[in-house]
């Protein structure tokens, strides 16, 4: 069975661009949310193996989404950001979240490998 996915960022196009590189790698995107607030209602109804999770929403830090769902151990956080580990610091290795892929260097290869690890 393909790992269920959902999608959290305020930017419709990197959306776009995650779920056609997510499905072509076999992941089954079960839903998208703009905002955190979306996000923490999608997890919980949807129930994802996987949220992949931006750092810098609208409406609230992708670091206190991630805080929240930390609690099921079910669903996988993976952090994304445009900015890069080291621009992000101290909070990403605080970060309740099972990794962090920077946005330019998302694949469906690229997540695979850090769920595998």
């Amino acid at each position: 069975m393909s790992p269920s996915i959902l999608i959290v960022d305020d930017h419709a196009s990197f959306r776009r661009f995650a779920r056609r590189s997510l499905e072509q790698a076999g992941f089954e995107v079960v839903g998208e949310a703009a905002d955190g607030t979306t996000a923490l209602t999608e997890t919980r109804r949807l129930s994802p193996d996987v949220v992949l999770l931006d750092v810098l929403l609208p409406d609230v830090s992708g670091l206190d989404v991630a805080r929240e769902l930390a609690p099921c151990p079910s669903t996988k956080v993976v952090l994304t950001s445009s900015r890069g580990a080291e621009e992000l610091g101290v909070a990403l290795d605080e970060a309740e979240a099972d990794g962090f892929i920077p946005k330019s260097e998302l694949s469906g290869a690229s997540l695979i490998r850090l769920l595998a690890a």
